[in-house]
């Protein structure tokens, strides 16, 4: 049945990571009895096992609720969003299907950095903001002052925030009276050409590609023939239907509703997150603009354990990126790990979860080297060349300068901490660019760094350090030109590929000192010394040795001439040195992450 589009509203919910939003879902779930209480569980749109062990959300879904208002029957499409800096990217895609948020904040903790970093997103998109006070029934909450920073921040009065306890469910009730009365009905005319925003995409290994969209314009019906914009490509509609916990099979979903859409499609490539769906016979004049394209901005490089297993990893990829638009990936390979994929991330957080997804849902191991940024290289020719890999940098007499990517990062702490946040922030060529005081002592930090500083540990030296109450959130703002070299590191004489990063000249020699003597300590004793050195072009700057094995060939001489024991510590030394020509060193999977691990 096609509903009224003045009777749907589509909202999401905005809220730092870990403020309730998954929490505050079941409840809405529960008041509209979208879920039966057989069905009903804890975190039910966190339907990855990865997302209820970590208590984050990772993967945006989508819930369609019927609520009844004032004698009629209403519609509310949820999108929920993730929390975490790392996946912004489906919280812009969230965004750009809604025209409503409801802005979660925790009355222990107060307003954070990704909440305001995505608060400025949904306003930005036009959205209609509904505050909400949570975790009010909490005993360390600070419901007058944190209400006081909202209002602050969206320019609201105080009575205009709702307080609840998403957990026991107190005061949420009248949240779904304001989603109907004061989040505005999806605009569009349902005569007009079909013009629908894909949001997101799933693959079913029976029925193939399943695209989640929002229809700005038109209505789609089972059996029309639709093309995407982007790939150009036409098909004939098998189902479309409604999203509720399970896919509800439709006749038709009109103008300003949210649904799924199933054509066949088999291959992973041919569905764009963003793109728009149209007709073909009539088709729309053009696609829908404002969606961003994805930027990865960490890059590592993917091996699967067993070299023979290329190919399988290849399909797995293929199929990952299907429900993980945000993740990139193209072939290479390397002299010590033999074929993979240089991958594209949008954050150390990202690239764990995806690592364990790909163990948990495709059972495949991977080898992942050492992550780094993208880094934009000018050369003596004239010519700029995007450098992903330490192994892609041309030799340094052809390089004029390097670029390095720089972002803006917004960090919000308790004043006490104030100080070793200043210090952690100048160790990673952070520049102060601004701070402000919230309240009496709460501060916001302004910072210009370096990416490649904060890729590795910054998130967790910061709360460590500030005990777990500082929050961060970072945008990327421009290249600078930055003096980096790069880092080899030798293993008997020969460079791991696999192990080397561009690093700033500075913290050249104290890293390559540390990861040697970590790496004297992961990699196994051979038969043979093993030097582990690290090296700038042809000059080694540290160096430890892994000893060698040795069996005790002198264990049977009793007394004699000492020539005799002599005879056979020389035959034992040739024998070594003969096996360090034609030995080879296997580097352990621990070594390439202990790399992240430094300091710790």
């Amino acid at each position: 049945m096609i509903m009224d589009k003045n009777n749907i509203r589509n909202f999401c919910i905005i809220a730092h990571i870990d403020h309730g939003k998954s929490t505050l879902a079941d409840r809405l779930i529960e008041l509209t009895s979208t879920l039966g209480a057989r069905d009903m569980e804890n975190q039910v749109l966190d339907d990855m096992d990865l997302e209820k062990e970590k208590g984050i959300t990772i993967k945006s879904h989508a819930i369609q609720m019927n609520y009844r208002y004032k004698g009629q029957d209403y519609r509310l499409n949820l999108i929920d969003t993730p929390g975490h800096v790392d996946f912004s990217y489906e919280v812009s895609r969230s965004i750009a299907s809604c025209e409503g948020a409801l802005l979660v904040v925790d009355a222990s903790q107060g307003v954070q950095a990704q909440t305001i970093s995505n608060l400025y997103m949904a306003i930005d998109h036009g959205l209609e903001i509904i505050p909400v006070l949570n975790k009010i029934d909490m005993e360390s909450a600070q419901v007058e002052i944190v209400t006081d920073e909202i209002c602050d921040l969206i320019g609201c009065a105080p009575d205009d925030v709702f307080k609840i306890s998403a957990r026991t469910g107190e005061g949420v009730p009248p949240i779904l009276d304001a989603i109907v009365e004061k989040i505005p009905a999806p605009e569009g005319d349902p005569d007009a050409p079909l013009q629908a925003l894909i949001f997101d995409s799933v693959f079913n290994s029976f029925r193939g590609v399943i695209a989640y969209f929002k229809i700005k314009n038109g209505s789609i019906r089972k059996g029309d023939k639709v093309k995407f914009f982007a790939t150009g490509k036409e098909y004939e509609v098998e189902e479309v239907g409604q999203l509720k916990m399970k896919l509800i099979p439709n006749t038709e979903i009109g103008c300003g509703d949210v649904g799924y859409v199933i054509t066949g499609i088999k291959s992973a490539a041919e569905v764009k997150v963003g793109d728009t769906i149209t007709h073909v016979q009539k088709p729309c004049g053009k696609a829908i603009a404002g969606f961003e394209e994805v930027k990865p901005m960490v890059f590592a490089g993917m091996y699967p354990v067993q070299a023979d297993k290329f190919e399988e990893l290849r399909t797995v990829l293929e199929k990952f990126q299907l429900n993980d638009a945000s993740f990139v990936y193209e072939p290479e390979s390397s002299l010590a790990l033999g074929s993979g994929f240089r991958c594209g991330f949008l954050g150390l957080l990202h690239l764990e979860i995806v690592q364990e997804r790909l163990f948990r849902e495709f059972d495949m191991d991977v080898i992942t080297t050492v992550p780094n940024v993208s880094y934009k290289v000018y050369t003596t020719q004239g010519e700029v060349i995007d450098v992903h890999n330490p192994s892609g940098l041309p030799a340094p007499t052809l390089i004029d300068h390097i670029e390095e990517p720089y972002i803006r990062a917004q960090i919000i702490s308790k004043s006490e901490f104030f100080g070793p946040i200043m210090k952690l922030c100048l160790d990673r060529r952070g520049t102060l660019i601004g701070q402000h005081y919230i309240t009496a002592d709460r501060v916001e930090l302004n910072y210009d760094m370096p990416l490649s500083e904060i890729v590795f540990d910054f998130y967790d030296k910061l709360k460590t350090i500030s005990k777990g109450y500082a929050s961060f959130d970072y945008h990327i703002i421009d290249y600078r030109p930055s003096k980096l070299v790069r880092l080899d590191i030798l293993l008997n004489g020969e460079p791991a590929d696999a192990l080397s990063t561009l690093i700033h000249e500075d913290n050249a020699y104290d890293f390559g000192r540390r990861m040697c003597v970590k790496l004297k300590e992961l990699i196994p004793r051979q038969q043979f010394d093993i030097p582990v050195q690290a090296a700038i072009g042809a000059k080694i700057i540290a160096r430890e040795t892994v000893k060698q094995v040795r069996k005790d060939v002198t264990a049977k001489c009793y007394g004699g001439d000492v020539s005799r024991k002599r005879k056979l510590l020389e035959k034992q030394k040739e024998g070594k040195k003969r096996m360090r020509q034609i030995g080879t060193v296997q580097v352990p999977q621990s070594a390439f992450m202990a790399v992240l691990k430094l300091d710790s």
